[in-house]
């Protein structure tokens, strides 16, 4: 067994775990695979150790991995689009990736339901909720997650599914205090999640290398990794 398979085992071994510590079928999480500067052949090795499911967060790096061999061959491999979203960079994204989790305007919103619409297709989307304070962090802010919600909810050509947010900055810092500032803001996200309409509570997307059991302890039904499975990266 290769480093590799035996990261991928001991990361789905910590999410059995946490799931199991909170009462949870360990089934109900997804695991992606972060893939931002890895490697199409190393991905190719994750997705033959038994992933399916891939993130990418910069679309220029992304195409490549998504367009060309040996990666486009595989028909059952999930791509996520987890970077900024940027408006101009649409066109290309809605039509590769099976979930973006990163919407944070009813602009971006509206843009893809026009291309989707056009194209025939059902866009998969996650509403990004800004859960750090900090200004340069995007995301929509909490207080306005429901009503932008219910809006893009009625678009044609996509579907909400839910939502993802990002645990502050400061709290992958301090492993202490820290891991109770994740806590916190995962409950938060989790409990706007409660409240979007029924058909729009599919997926709750929180928690990364650092803060990943914290997430599914309080509720996430997906997960983004991408250190702990493919080491740090420059």
């Amino acid at each position: 067994m290769s480093d590799l398979s035996d990261r991928i085992a001991c990361t789905q071994d910590q999410i059995f775990a946490a799931a199991s510590r909170a009462g949870r079928d360990p089934s109900s999480v997804t695991l992606v695979a972060v893939t931002k500067r890895v490697d199409r052949e190393i991905i190719l090795e994750a997705y033959r150790a038994g992933l399916r499911d891939f993130g990418e967060s910069y679309l220029q790096e992304a195409l490549p991995k998504i367009d060309q061999p040996p990666l486009h061959e595989l028909q059952d491999i999930q791509w996520h689009f987890i970077g900024h979203l940027q408006t101009n960079k649409i066109r290309d994204v809605e039509p590769r990736f099976m979930l973006i989790h990163s919407v944070d305007s009813f602009k971006a919103a509206a843009e893809i339901s026009r291309r989707a619409t056009d194209a025939g297709r059902l866009a998969r989307i996650l509403l990004e909720v800004k859960l750090d304070a900090t200004d340069t962090k995007f995301g929509i802010e909490p207080e306005r997650v429901l009503e932008e919600a219910l809006g893009i909810s009625e678009l044609t050509g996509i579907r909400l599914e839910g939502l993802m947010g990002i645990a502050p900055y400061a709290a992958a810092a301090d492993a202490g205090a820290g891991a109770e500032t994740s806590r916190l803001a995962f409950r938060r996200l989790a409990g706007l999640f409660c409240r979007l309409p029924e058909t729009c509570r599919q997926t709750l997307s929180m928690g990364m290398t650092g803060d990943f059991e914290i997430a599914i302890e309080e509720g996430s039904t997906m997960v983004r990794i991408g250190t702990g499975l493919f080491g740090n990266r420059t």
